[in-house]
């Protein structure tokens, strides 16, 4: 791992508590493709539904409504079948069959419809499909060449029919004896012919004296039925087509983007891109779009993290080359020595190189692991009041003579909250310390003031460093925060600094999602008094001031 500035400026903190959960479960909830999915195929299955039910509703409707109709004509038949003309015996009257046979054939029967007169005993007496000059059934096949032999009969399929036949002969017997007790019967069976059909039987009677049943049939069942079928395909196309076009949505919306953006990826997999840029998938507003823009926004940050780690590697390449350049210029120099002086102080130049080399592998190695640790730890609520209480206790606590003193001044009130990681955050108040000491006089002192700004909600804790050195150069502070930089005054130990101090500050500081500047303090005459570095971060949500 290498110094990065780039993914700590990407991932900035949450917040604290569950406000990340509940972003994404709005989200879910709110979704604009699922909501559009869903409702398309509940169309569909409503639909579906709708024409079900309307069709049930229909055949039910039709049923009762010919059996009604069919109820109609059978009563007004036995109203004339069981007047004294058609009558005969006495004191048991009875039907008579010739008489009832010309009724039938007198009175108008429509087509598709079935008269059947059964007597009291239920033996059949007049049949309109017998008495009728309509024959019924199908045109018989052309006549075969002479010499054909007979077809072949199936008899598995003869006596299929023999069974059907006879259950269908059950069912009129059974229809007719239930009328035959004085009470008409309407209902829906199978013919002698395998059809379905509408069925009413109605006793005739003569005064109260039940003569028989007349039986009426209606065989255009199948053909209503054929007609819901008809009517159900309208339905079953309209909602073939909202399937067709759900998918085709699907395909077009869902699909062919996280097709392009898996090409995308497998484009800068290979190499030859360096980020994912769709722009009109970026623009969308449902979850593709947040798909797109999450995968172009990691893609730039890892582009960015690229850039920092070779530059970051330039600038160690560049650290290191010079003391071991200076440690091999004294090496080979050493053996031309002949004076114990001259042989001292290439002595004490290979010591200042090896400690200054010494202390740019430790920071390079403190920057390295920092960026692993930032992501590692998780934030969390820290009294920034306790924390530096602690700094400072620790650097008075080892104060040695001509050192600068570290004054705290908490002027926000007695605690303040802030999210973050105790560790680096530590870290950033030591660099800035260790810096503004190194600038400041002998027996001078070093100021952190705590406190808060109103105005700016974003950052509203503030800690000021000052001291009382030689201040920065104006085109210089911004150059203080990058890598390797340093500019020490004169009579500072060689090597004791590496110039990453500063960098680390702002790489944890902005990961923090604060700032930090560099700025210098104006005396009275109007000239430096000494450098004020300022860290802004922001607090924790819900807290403040607490005693």
């Amino acid at each position: 791992m290498a110094l990065d500035t780039a993914i700590a400026k990407a991932d900035p903190p949450l917040p604290p508590g569950e406000a990340e959960p509940r972003r994404r479960l709005k989200r879910f909830s709110g979704s604009r493709l699922g909501g559009l999915i869903l409702a398309l195929n509940l169309l569909s299955l409503l639909i579906l539904f709708v024409g079900a039910l309307a069709l049930n509703e229909w055949q039910r409707g039709l049923i009762e409504a010919r059996q009604q109709t069919l109820t109609a004509q059978g009563e007004l038949l036995v109203t004339v079948l069981g007047n004294e003309d058609i009558t005969r015996g006495d004191p048991q009257p009875a039907l008579d069959p010739f008489m009832a046979s010309e009724l039938l054939i007198d009175n108008f029967i429509p087509e598709g419809q079935r008269a059947r007169l059964f007597d009291i005993d239920g033996l059949l007496v007049a049949d309109s499909y017998a008495v009728t000059e309509v024959i019924p059934g199908e045109p018989l096949a052309p006549a075969l060449p002479a010499g054909t032999p007979p077809a072949r009969t199936d008899p598995v399929a003869e006596s299929r029919d023999a069974t059907a036949l006879e259950r269908a002969r059950s069912e009129l017997a059974a229809e007719v004896e239930q009328a035959l007790d004085g009470e008409a019967q309407a209902g829906l069976r199978r013919s002698e012919s395998g059809d379905r059909v509408v069925s009413v039987s109605i006793p005739v009677r003569h005064v109260q004296q039940v003569l028989g049943v007349l039986t009426l049939e209606a065989g255009d069942v199948d053909e209503t039925l054929a007609a819901q079928r008809r009517a159900l395909m309208p339905f079953a196309l309209v909602a073939l087509a909202v399937n067709l076009l759900g998918s085709l949505l699907m395909h077009l919306f869902v699909a062919r983007p996280v097709m392009r953006l898996s090409a995308a990826a497998d484009e800068v997999r290979l190499q030859r891109a360096r980020a994912i840029s769709l722009p009109d998938l970026e623009g969308r507003k449902d979850e593709i779009g947040d798909l797109a823009r999450s995968l172009e926004t990691m893609t730039e940050t890892l582009s960015d993290r690229m850039d920092a780690i070779e530059a970051f590697a330039a600038d160690v390449s560049h650290e290191i080359k010079n003391p071991l350049t200076s440690i091999r210029s004294a090496l080979e120099t050493l053996p031309l020595v002949k004076t114990a002086a001259q042989r001292e102080k290439l002595t004490n130049l290979l010591q200042q190189d090896v400690r200054r080399l010494d202390r740019l592998i430790t920071d390079i190695s403190n920057a390295s692991r920092l960026d692993a640790e930032l992501n590692r730890d998780r934030p969390r609520a820290i009294d920034l009041t306790q924390l530096l209480t602690e700094i400072v206790g620790v650097y008075e606590s080892g104060l040695k003579p001509g050192e600068a003193h570290v004054i705290f001044e908490a002027s926000a009130g007695d605690h303040v909250q802030i999210m973050g990681r105790d560790g680096p955050l530590g870290q950033v108040f030591r660099n800035l310390i260790d810096n503004a000491r190194s600038f400041s006089p002998p027996g001078g002192s070093v100021r952190l003031t705590l406190g808060r700004d109103d105005l700016d909600p974003d950052r509203q804790v503030r800690v000021r460093i000052d001291d009382d050195g030689p201040g920065i150069p104006a085109e210089n502070l911004e150059t203080v925060f990058e890598r390797f930089y340093t500019a020490r005054p004169r009579g500072t130990a060689f090597g004791a600094n590496s110039g990453l101090g500063l960098s680390i500050v702002r790489q944890i500081v902005e990961a923090h999602g604060g700032l930090v500047r560099a700025a210098n303090r104006p005396d009275e005459a109007g000239g430096v008094a000494g450098a004020r570095f300022e860290v802004a971060l922001p607090s924790a949500p819900g807290t403040g001031r607490r005693a």
